[in-house]
């Protein structure tokens, strides 16, 4: 696993990315943290690996302007929300897989994640444990079927197939998804490889299991 995380990390700079390795939770946070300033304005996408590290806590309690989407009481006001949020100085994710070559691979459904990932927001800090790394874009496609998707719908209590069964209606084959339920997630596939503008994204590679 070291070899590979090297490599990685590695890969991740060659696409014109900076990257980073933590071994832990708390060392993960404070990079994060070193990352942005206190005036910047700060906005997330749903991550359990952020609330993993404390780092939705650290910014709440800290004095930082984060944009919280657990403040929008009434559904109707998302979308005005997730549009603001591509105005944030800092964007904070983590990615559903981060392949050897430097990819990152992101499956979404309302995409408000995905779309301040690619622009928008002047910085983009990604934190992901060592269980994202994959191989390849193939290996990519099939953890988020695998495992990715089908423990975000049960969280999220959707009707899903992969809910259900714990796996893809469709798991061979392509990056696509064979289920045909309102109720899915896996709407807009998005791979991000080597980037126009140096540094804007930072990826920050933990030595923990972290998340979906």
């Amino acid at each position: 696993m070291e070899n590979t995380v090297l490599k990685t990390l590695e890969a991740l700079k060659a696409n014109r990315m900076e990257a980073y390795y933590a071994e832990n939770k708390q060392e993960a946070l404070d990079t994060v943290l070193s990352l942005i300033e206190k005036d910047n304005s700060v906005a997330s996408g749903g991550s359990m690996t952020l609330k993993e590290i404390g780092l939705i806590d650290a910014l709440k309690n800290q004095g930082y302007d984060y944009w919280d989407r657990a403040d929008i009481k009434d559904p109707v006001d998302y979308p005005a929300f997730f549009r603001k949020s591509l105005t944030a100085d800092v964007y904070l994710s983590s990615s559903n897989a981060i392949t050897e070559n430097g990819e990152l691979y992101n499956v979404d459904g309302n995409s408000n994640r995905v779309a301040a990932m690619l622009y928008g927001p002047k910085s983009v800090i990604v934190v992901a444990g060592i269980n994202k790394i994959v191989k390849d874009l193939d290996e990519a496609a099939l953890r988020v079927k695998t495992v990715a998707a089908p423990l975000n719908t049960k969280r999220l209590a959707k009707k899903t197939y992969c809910a259900e069964k714990g796996i893809c209606v469709k798991v061979d084959g392509d990056m696509s998804c064979g289920c045909s339920s309102p109720d899915r997630i896996c709407r807009n596939f998005v791979v991000m490889g080597p980037q126009a503008q140096v540094g804007r994204v930072k990826v920050i590679l933990v030595n923990e299991n972290l998340g979906y």
